[in-house]
């Protein structure tokens, strides 16, 4: 992700000094997308202003056009907009039918194929009368764009290498967007490990990286990278056993120069109460043993599952530092005002009105819905949200938001005075 993105932008600074900016893109294939759909939006039918949904934006579009659907009200519970979300995003990125995807994926949910199928279409309605893209759009018009003969070599042509890493984690359209990229695979490298591809919730499939060698005609070379710098002796000959169950692989032996007298163990428990009593156990164990506390640590898929132990921990007054947890950019504030500067943008994007409205005094769903109806019907949205009666309990704050909506949208300022001027009207 960005953390890798950060990382090759560094190594190739240092290696090629000011040539960087000019000749190489860092970035996921979502960024990627996003700088090469404006660059190509006018031949492929995109307006170049379009506005990019978070998922959680995507999720709340998904629930409006459910809810204008009357599925939210069904006597048996539809699916809810995140499983919704989830579904229609799996389609898109593995490159499968709806059907195959409800059964082999979503089984509870195959019995709403018939309606899904027409919120998936109301909701793509929905973007495109808004003039926004999800982040599956990034790369499905990617690869869209990559069906044109002239388009496709002109994008392919732009780099004349091109560097993947964590391949085990790409999905099918992915794949397809690299092979048309490079269709002789000359210049195009992936590095991955085909023992860790653990996102195939996400449709990610391991067949990328397994067929990658065969794709090309002669076939790609493979440079096996078996020695580990981070992990013990034991650890390693705990992971070759794992990785020599699986039926097809490629083949590997990791080693390490780093030995050690201590195995991994495997510890069964209870329930997740218990396992934070047995790792706090552990701490103060190792503590008396000579380890100090700050040379401990504990891992945890994600900082949600932590919140046990947590407790434990302050319970035995056993200090501790946590890592990690909501994201920046999903802080609520965050997107409080990254939700201004889409909505001053592109004023047709409905989930970042709704979101901003209701920020106001007096303004509550119905409110905010019906002004941006009236946006929606005016072939200039700004100028009719201006001419729109302030709602009783709103105050100044409305002639405000007006302000800002009027001021940010005209671009007259720039972009630094743009930002002072959402800053001071969402923290006066």
């Amino acid at each position: 992700g960005r953390r890798v993105e950060r990382v090759c932008r560094q190594v190739l600074g240092a290696n090629a000094g000011v040539l960087t900016d000019a000749l190489a893109w860092t970035g996921t294939f979502h960024a990627i997308g996003a700088r090469l759909m404006r660059d190509y939006a006018p031949e492929i039918g995109l307006d170049p202003q379009f506005t990019i949904h978070d998922r959680e934006d995507s999720a709340d579009l998904m629930n409006l056009a459910r809810h204008e659907l009357g599925f939210s009200k069904m006597e048996n519970r539809f699916p809810t907009k995140g499983t919704c979300l989830s579904i229609y995003s799996r389609a898109v990125n593995s490159e499968t039918p709806l059907d195959e995807v409800l059964r082999s994926a979503f089984p509870w949910c195959a019995s709403w194929g018939g309606q899904l199928r027409e919120l998936f279409s109301a909701y793509v309605e929905a973007k495109q009368a808004q003039n926004v893209l999800d982040y599956d759009d990034l790369l499905l018009y990617w690869a869209q764009t990559m069906g044109d003969a002239v388009l496709s070599r002109e994008i392919g042509e732009r780099w004349d290498h091109v560097l993947v890493d964590e391949y085990q984690d790409t999905n099918r359209l992915q794949s397809s967007i690299l092979l048309a990229m490079k269709p002789e695979g000359r210049g195009l490298t992936v590095v991955g490990d085909d023992a860790q591809s653990i996102y195939s919730f996400r449709a990610a499939t391991v067949r990328n990286i397994l067929d990658f060698p065969q794709a090309f005609s002669p076939p790609a070379e493979i440079v096996t990278l078996d020695r580990n710098y981070r992990s013990t002796q034991p650890i390693l000959q705990a992971a070759n056993a794992v990785i020599d169950l699986a039926r097809e692989r490629f083949t590997k032996n990791l080693w390490s120069e780093r030995e050690s007298d201590v195995r991994p163990q495997i510890v069964t428990v209870r329930d997740e109460a218990d396992q934070a009593i047995f790792i706090a156990d552990q701490v103060l164990e190792n503590r008396e043993a000579g380890t100090a506390l700050k040379q401990q640590a504990v891992l945890f898929r994600t900082s949600s599952h932590s919140a046990a132990l947590e407790i434990e921990l302050t319970r035995r007054n056993i200090p501790f530092v946590k890592f990690g947890g909501l994201k920046f950019l999903d802080s609520a504030h965050v997107k409080d005002m990254l939700a201004l500067l889409r909505f001053a943008q592109n004023p047709r994007d409905r989930v970042a009105g709704f979101r901003l409205l209701q920020l106001l005094p007096g303004v509550g769903p119905a409110s905010a819905a019906k002004a941006l109806d009236a946006m929606a019907d005016s072939p200039m949205p700004v100028t009719a949200l201006a001419e729109m009666a302030a709602p009783p309990r709103t105050g100044g704050e409305w002639t405000a938001f007006v302000d800002v909506m009027q001021g940010i949208g005209n671009r007259a300022s720039g972009w630094p005075s743009e930002m002072e001027q959402a800053r001071l009207w969402y923290e006066p």
